[in-house]
């Protein structure tokens, strides 16, 4: 294997772990009915906890935006199957 694709390999396996963590993130804040968007125009509009977080004109784009405002905020937090809080600082 050569550098590049050493390199490759290891922007695919970061960017699959953020993916994870991302959508661990929504599916907890919808699981507990915390999350909210709509479209207008071109734009996704994202909530947290009843908090705009995020205007992006994807819905990929401003769900990414709203999980690193609350990783930036520590919002987000919710508990797992154990009953610990987690925040998405720490997913």
């Amino acid at each position: 294997m050569n550098r590049m694709q050493l390199v490759r390999m290891q922007a695919a396996a970061t960017a699959n772990a953020e993916d994870a963590s991302l959508w661990r993130w929504f599916s907890a804040l919808m699981e507990e009915h915390r999350i909210r968007w709509c479209v207008k125009g071109r734009a996704w509009y994202v909530s947290v906890d009843n908090r705009h977080v995020a205007t992006e004109g994807s819905f990929d784009l401003a769900l990414r935006s709203a999980h690193e405002h609350a990783e930036r905020n520590g919002r987000g937090a919710h508990r797992d199957d154990s009953g610990i809080v987690e925040t998405g600082a720490h997913m």
